[in-house]
């Protein structure tokens, strides 16, 4: 992974907590949780989300026809 080994993963996530301190790690850790996901979204990885929007489209329509 770019040359980097797990000394060096060791030493940027230290460097990190120093910087962002502990209290703010698990907000960096879910903007960046939430920005990949978008990401995602965006090159459309959808997969899962639209089975589900159909899903509740195909329910909706059984509940409207009874």
């Amino acid at each position: 992974m770019f040359g980097l080994g797990t000394p060096e993963l060791i030493i940027i996530l230290v460097i990190i907590l120093v910087v962002f301190g502990g209290s703010q790690l698990p907000k960096l850790a879910r903007s960046i949780g939430k920005s990949a996901k978008e990401l995602r979204d965006g090159l459309g990885g959808k997969g899962d989300d639209a089975d589900t929007a159909n899903k509740k489209t195909t329910s909706n329509n059984d509940t409207t026809s009874k």
